[in-house]
């Protein structure tokens, strides 16, 4: 069958990905003759060289190692120009590099051998005939365009500054090692491990928050329900409750069921309180009763866990006045890491750490050392937003105050993070 292309060769300074090119169709005397399958590429310093092309050919006929000077590269097929097919007949060679099979997929090392990147596709640029391997891409865009998804992450690229290319330039690479294969072998600083077999679900997040809720939707129901419950978790409340809502409960209560009931409490908790309780009436007994649990402690306010032993002072008060009745103010008080400073009608203006008052000149008054960018905590605020502001801030003490920042007391670290049945249920 005569389908030889006739657009004009590629030109000489231009660039592309391989998820672009792997499966177009290859030519021979006018005729198909099969598809590029893969490239074999020779490691260089900055870049990388493709030296073969692999076309895989059908009914059974043994694959082609085409060398990259016979091949010539159009905007609809690959032209050969060899002489016959069956001198290029055979597969690559065990110590060859293919970028499809050794490449793609694997996850990108830092000099630590930590997991940074996953190569989800590879740019390539044509100079004067030759072909080169510039950079790995890792970019959100890459795995889209990769699984066939170009048009959508045209679009979300569009909109989203967030989601770009961000490729690896092969400088960075280390020198390939030689026993590279489809499963095994690494390069620092990018390179490859292992295959992975899906997406991972914070990064599939980050996708689906950049889709318009119709496309979020069909993508979450194709996944299947360990990866969706994983997702869920990872996305922002805003989008989990609006991907929850445009589901059937008993799906949400499955999705719930794989989670510890920490992490589907902190999902129940962003829900109005009729939809969470229909959800957690669809999950088996135990499960049920601690999730009741949690919510119901996670609703009590930090009031009833503040304490009203803690030291304060007034503003003026010298530091060396301080230093020498702390012995006896701290004695019989619960908070004693932080000085606390007020005025006479008992309203918040600032805090010193300990550390800093023993730091400081003994003329000075706390006045003149308190951080007055204090954070607190409304006396209406729950124990779940406590939770939050400590393991955000690191605090070991948060003021609560009234709606006249008149403060009430102090939550610590220890009453608040030692609640188990809050934070810490498996």
């Amino acid at each position: 069958m005569n389908e030889t292309p006739k657009t004009a060769p590629a030109k000489q300074e231009t660039s592309f990905f391989l998820s672009e090119i792997i499966g177009r169709r290859v030519f021979f005397q006018g005729k198909r003759i099969g598809r590029l399958a893969d490239m074999v590429i020779v490691d260089a310093e900055k870049v990388a060289e493709v030296t073969h092309i692999v076309v895989e050919r059908s009914f059974g006929y043994p694959s082609l190692l085409i060398p990259w000077a016979k091949v010539t590269l159009t905007d609809e097929g690959i032209i050969l120009s060899i002489e016959s097919i069956e001198t290029y007949e055979g597969k690559p060679a065990e110590s060859m590099v293919l970028l499809q099979d050794h490449i793609l997929d694997k996850r990108v090392l830092d000099l630590e051998g930590n997991e940074v990147e996953v190569v989800y596709d590879i740019k390539l640029a044509m100079r004067n005939n030759k072909l080169y391997v510039t950079d790995v891409d890792s970019s959100k865009y890459g795995l889209l365009r990769r699984i066939g998804l170009k048009g959508l992450a045209n679009y979300i690229y569009g909109l989203a500054k967030k989601i770009k290319n961000d490729t690896i330039p092969w400088t960075y690479i280390e020198h390939l090692p030689e026993q590279i294969t489809s499963f095994a072998g690494d390069v620092k600083l990018k390179v490859l491990k292992q295959k992975l077999s899906e997406i991972h679900p914070v990064d599939l997040a980050d996708i689906l928050e950049e889709l318009d809720h119709e496309q979020r939707l069909v993508i979450f129901k194709q996944l299947d329900s360990d990866l969706a419950s994983d997702t869920l978790e990872e996305i922002e409340p805003r989008v989990q409750r609006a991907l929850i809502s445009s589901l059937k409960k008993e799906k949400v209560a499955e999705l719930i069921s794989q989670m510890t009931p920490a992490q589907a409490a902190d999902i129940l908790s962003i829900l109005p309180v009729a939809d969470a309780n229909d959800i957690i009436n669809l999950l088996e007994e135990p499960q049920r009763k601690k999730m009741q649990l949690i919510l119901r402690e996670r609703d009590q306010k930090n009031i009833d866990y503040a304490t009203t032993k803690f030291i304060k002072f007034l503003p003026d008060t010298r530091v060396q006045a301080v230093i020498d009745s702390l012995r006896t103010v701290a004695a019989g008080k619960d908070v004693i890491m932080y000085i606390y400073v007020v005025d006479p009608q008992n309203t918040l203006l600032g805090v010193v750490d300990l550390r800093e008052l023993l730091r400081a000149k003994p003329d000075d008054t706390l006045n003149d050392i308190m951080t007055t960018s204090v954070k607190n905590l409304d006396a209406a605020s729950t124990l779940c937003e406590a939770s939050e502001m400590f393991k955000h801030y690191g605090f070991r003490a948060i003021p609560v105050t009234d709606d006249k920042n008149r403060i009430l007391g102090v939550v610590t670290y220890r009453d608040v993070m030692n609640l188990k049945h809050l934070f810490f249920i498996d």
